[in-house]
């Protein structure tokens, strides 16, 4: 979140915003695999896959784009989180004003919710790049997650499954 904090809002197109909130992604991604070992050892019966924290932050990314992002936290973290959806704000208002014909129909909240549904899949490709091949030897989806008695889905290949339909990855799944 901190790396899309840094996002600068004077001229910003969507193509812009995807770069930034791409390059966002990837920061983040690169952080949480350089923490995840220590994690491990930290509390190793957490059952947290690397697969699963690199979702739940592509989820919180998705959820602070199309502002959603419920996160309390302190005071300060408080703020901080309305200065970022304030920017935010401020770039859809500009890309609102970029694309008139198109968006003036549409709410500000509805022109979020657009953006992010036509760019999460590459904003899903930046947070598991994986140039290191860090995300190599990592599963995710347990191996009854398919769609039938039968089948099984797991995504064996840097976190990523290969998709016969549209699923969006930012849908973590929960397990009672």
């Amino acid at each position: 979140d901190k790396n899309i904090q840094q996002i600068k809002t004077e001229n910003i197109t969507t193509h812009n915003l995807l770069l930034d909130v791409c390059l966002a992604a990837k920061y983040e991604g690169e952080s949480l695999k350089g923490y995840h070992e220590q994690y491990e050892v930290q509390y190793p019966s957490s059952g947290s896959t690397m697969c699963t924290e690199l979702a739940r932050s592509f989820a919180d990314i998705g959820d602070i784009v199309r502002g959603r992002d419920l996160y309390g936290g302190s005071k300060k973290e408080k703020e901080k989180r309305k200065q970022l959806d304030d920017k935010l704000k401020k770039i859809f208002e500009n890309i609102k004003k970029e694309n008139n014909e198109k968006l003036k129909s549409l709410t500000d909240d509805q022109i979020r919710e657009y953006w992010w549904t036509a760019n999460r899949e590459t904003v899903w490709k930046a947070i598991t790049c994986d140039e290191e091949n860090k995300l190599g030897g990592y599963l995710y989806f347990r191996g009854t997650c398919g769609d039938n008695e039968k089948s099984v889905t797991q995504a064996r290949d840097k976190c990523r499954r290969k998709k016969k339909d549209n699923t969006p990855d930012d849908q973590v799944p929960t397990y009672f």
